[in-house]
């Protein structure tokens, strides 16, 4: 074997390990809300709590088999601020992902929470994989309709809370903000949550709907039974438990493979460098 031969040899086992190894960023999925409920919580097979109904059926007829599975894996890698140029009009639920694309189906059915204008409310995004960031919390303006595929123009140019890195508990941030006063009915709010130590940012819809008759001058905290989803929280709280530690159990798996794919790509690169020494050593004139 020449010392050409070697060195191409060193270069392709190199490129090798490097395929290998897998990335430590690759395939984490973070979380959605629980409260206000989101699409992806609400239809979550087998946990969700309104699975069987009309919208959460037809959201999984829609999407792709064993997608919504994923609950908390609707993003978009490296929007880098130009979510509207990565994600059209009509998918925003789904974070422009086919597979998810039953969470963009305009429906009026979809389940709702019941909010009260103005009130103080405690926002609860379940996790599976913490990372610093910050939330942004868009809701739709007055051209509206539940009825037709929500569209960028569709949500207010602000959002109405911005929240950067909330301190989670063991499987959630919760934080506090005051609810838009000047909406009343059907309405929808789009969760951004921008990641900062990685290049994903994720995207989640949840319907509500604002009571006409009931707004919050001066409250601090929502009148009793403002959100259908109080009583729901536990339940949500305990699917996104499980789930959790599912999404634990794949971060030791990764770290094992991890582990046994370093170990191979060594033993290998010894095996290849005692063979080049061999061959080296026979090649000397004696």
């Amino acid at each position: 074997m020449t010392s050409t031969a070697v060195a191409r040899s060193w270069t392709v086992l190199g490129l090798l390990a490097g395929l290998a190894l897998p990335s430590p960023n690759q395939a984490l999925a973070h979380g959605a809300p629980t409260i206000p409920v989101s699409r992806s919580v609400a239809c979550v097979p087998e946990t969700g709590r309104y699975l069987g109904t009309p919208a959460c059926s037809a959201a999984a007829a829609a999407s792709d088999p064993g997608a919504l599975y994923e609950w908390d894996n609707v993003r978009v890698t490296d929007a880098e601020g130009k979510k509207r140029k990565r994600i059209p009009d009509g998918r925003l639920c789904s974070a422009g992902q086919s597979k998810f694309r039953g969470l963009d189906l305009a429906r009026d059915d979809w389940p709702v929470t019941e909010l009260i204008p103005g009130a103080d409310f405690a926002f609860r995004y379940a996790t599976t994989v913490q990372t610093p960031g910050r939330f942004e919390l868009y809701v739709t303006n007055d051209d509206y309709d539940s009825q037709k595929p929500l569209k960028w123009s569709h949500l207010e140019t602000e959002p109405f809370l911005t929240v950067t890195d909330p301190v989670p508990d063991a499987s959630a941030y919760t934080f506090t903000g005051q609810l838009p006063m000047d909406k009343v009915g059907r309405h929808l709010i789009l969760t951004v949550w921008r990641n900062s130590d990685m290049p994903d940012t994720y995207y989640s819809c949840s319907d509500v709907h604002f009571r006409a008759d009931d707004i919050a001058a001066g409250r601090t905290t929502p009148a009793a039974g403002a959100s259908d989803d109080v009583a729901l929280a536990s339940g949500v709280r305990d699917a996104s438990d499980r789930q959790g530690q599912r999404g634990a159990g794949w971060q030791d798996e990764f770290h094992g493979i991890t582990l046994v794919s370093t170990v191979v790509v060594g033993a290998s690169l010894l095996a290849f460098l005692v063979l080049a020494c061999l061959v080296r050593g026979k090649q000397q004139p004696r």
